[in-house]
């Protein structure tokens, strides 16, 4: 999820299968079901990876170079020749951060120029491998949120830098956790509410050194995003519950195909009808089925269904 949302952030979209195709494959679980996979998912895959799975090591600059040569392997990004794997030098002038088409620019952040860039990263880096207790004091889970900031307001890249920016959010993360391996995606919840992060990006960058309102808001949607893991969590465990307490029924495809549906990602009211379009299957056919699921104590008549009778599941 983490590898799909910090494209989708740019506006990218990877396909879901190939990513779990790309992911399986580094992690060396091949099997005859895997997919291809395209330069752009693997050089995605790989960057996350690396930064996760190697988070006890210290982050050093060639590491933030060879990220940055993987995501532009060929040189360009689209149509423009950029300098892969290496810092920017401002040639074509300062780098900024725009929106809005030609001639309607809205410049939204001029990042610092080129020249101070080895010295800024120098600083960061020796920051950001400073755990607490050595030199300072920093919650790591704060530490991910002033990290994120500050590459990001460094932007030390023609482009890539937003990528690169959450590649190192997940290593610190991981750094946090004390795990390469994590179960709720920041950037998920960050892709929910991509507006509100560019604004307060932009207000924080735009303002004096008080960092405190990103903070908040990096924290509280760090919250979200736990809540949102926990509920996926809970929906899992609620089906693998189902499926344990009903394992002894004999059930028809239609049946273990619509309470698989039901246990995961149903909206609505489920009607007669909707389990007939859904299966397939005449109206009789879908009155049968769930009249023997509710024989088996499986389904239920909705309480709240109104004047069209509706059904749900029996926890």
């Amino acid at each position: 999820m983490e590898i799909v949302k910090t494209s989708e952030i740019e506006r990218e979209s990877l396909n879901n299968e190939r990513v779990c195709s790309s992911v399986a494959r580094h992690l060396g679980l091949d099997n005859a079901s895997i997919l291809t996979t395209t330069r752009e998912i693997d050089a995605v895959v790989e960057t996350m990876l690396n930064a996760t799975y190697h988070y006890q090591q210290p982050l050093q600059l060639d590491d933030l170079l060879g990220w940055h040569r993987a995501l532009f392997p060929d040189g360009y990004s689209g149509l423009y020749r950029i300098q892969a794997g290496s810092i920017r030098d401002d040639s074509k002038g300062p780098m900024q951060v725009a929106s809005g088409g030609y001639g309607r620019e809205q410049v939204h952040f001029v990042a610092p120029s080129a020249e101070k860039l080895p010295d800024e990263l120098a600083k960061f880096l020796l920051w950001f491998n400073t755990l607490a207790n050595e030199q300072d004091d920093i919650d790591l889970v704060i530490k991910v949120g002033i990290a994120h900031l500050w590459f990001v307001t460094l932007h030390p890249f023609d482009d890539g830098n937003g990528r690169l920016t959450r590649a190192i959010t997940e290593r610190m993360f991981a750094k946090s956790d004390n795990s390469a391996q994590r179960f709720y995606s920041m950037l998920a919840q960050i892709l929910k509410q991509r507006n509100d992060y560019y604004k307060i990006l932009e207000r924080t960058q735009k303002g004096d050194t008080d960092i405190t309102d990103w903070l908040v808001w990096f924290l509280q949607t760090l919250e979200q995003a736990l809540i949102a893991a926990q509920m996926t969590t809970d929906k899992i465990i609620n089906k693998a519950s189902f499926w344990q307490t009903h394992r002894t029924h004999a059930l028809n495809s239609r049946q273990v195909k619509m309470l698989n549906i039901l246990l995961t990602d149903f909206y609505g009211n489920l009607t007669t009808k909707k389990w007939a379009v859904m299966t397939k299957c005449s109206i009789d056919t879908a009155l049968r089925d769930i009249n023997d699921l509710i024989e088996k104590g499986m389904m239920q008549k909705s309480e709240a269904s109104g004047r069209s009778t509706s059904y749900e599941l029996v926890f």
